[in-house]
């Protein structure tokens, strides 16, 4: 197997075995990104495409707003869960096929808007924007969207979680669970945009979201995390991840309050 096809193979056998957990904890995309993008795109019912689309929480955004919504997802686990989702909220003009950024299988100028929320990373670029240009319609956009981890709540908390998470990246590090896993780092997207030379205009802006979690939440939003669930479906112990000391300052620092999180996006656009 050449190096691209096991890096794509191992991005995308990295979201198996954890979907719907996946899908309880994460944060829904911000709403406004919807009118945001419509109006950039000057179209009122546009048609939409979401690649890296998981669980559907980013592609089911648009099915009050869009003439037709299509979740691209490479991960059958992931999959079948947006599909779930999906009929559990009667969801209309929404679909979800197997693909990747890089061959997506839809027609030439078949969208009017193209996101990826929290998958641009996992994606190779060149071939990604390659690919969005060619489905992408003249003056449709592109956006990449990412939240900042983890959400603003509690100093002890957020602490507790950053810790956990530094833990388990060593971990994993330390035993190679994963060499062939590979993420493009998130604070290069936009120039790895303007460098395509694929889109007219890029600019980043940010947005603020809010939702409301506890304790079992900020746990289960670790859980959620590919290095974590990796260690775990290896075997390697709450203990040795940091979970255990997770969910005690958690608890400490939160009892049973449900309080307000306080998410940050960074959007990263590009006008074709």
């Amino acid at each position: 197997m050449s190096s691209d096809r096991a890096r794509v193979a191992a991005n995308t056998e990295r979201f198996s075995g954890f979907a719907e957990l996946y899908d309880t904890h994460r944060p829904r995309p911000p709403e406004i990104i919807v009118d945001l993008l419509t109006q950039l795109a000057a179209k009122q019912r546009p048609v939409v495409v979401d690649l890296g689309s998981g669980t559907g929480l980013s592609t089911l955004l648009w099915t009050r707003s869009a003439a037709a919504v299509v979740g691209v997802e490479p991960n059958a686990d992931m999959r079948a869960q947006a599909e779930r989702r999906a009929a559990d909220s009667s969801a209309g003009a929404v679909r979800f096929i197997e693909g990747l950024s890089t061959a997506t299988g839809l027609p030439d100028r078949y969208a009017d808007i193209v996101t990826c929320s929290q998958s641009l990373h996992w994606m190779e670029p060149n071939g990604t924007f390659a690919e969005v240009a060619r489905i992408l319609r003249d003056g449709g956009v592109f956006a990449a969207y990412d939240c900042d981890w983890p959400p603003t709540l509690n100093a002890e908390a957020e602490q507790a979680y950053n810790a956990c998470r530094a833990k388990a990246e060593a971990r994993e590090r330390s035993i190679r669970l994963a060499p062939e896993v590979h993420q493009w780092n998130k604070g290069g997207h936009l120039e790895r945009m303007k460098q395509s030379g694929r889109f007219r205009y890029v600019k980043e802006v940010g947005l603020h979201h809010v939702e409301n979690g506890g304790a079992e939440r900020l746990v289960g939003l670790a859980l959620s995390q590919g290095e974590i669930a990796t260690l775990l479906k290896h075997g390697i112990g709450e203990d040795e991840i940091g979970i255990t000391a997770l969910r005690e300052a958690a608890r400490h620092a939160l009892g049973d309050s449900i309080v307000p999180w306080f998410w940050s996006y960074r959007l990263r656009m590009g006008v074709k």
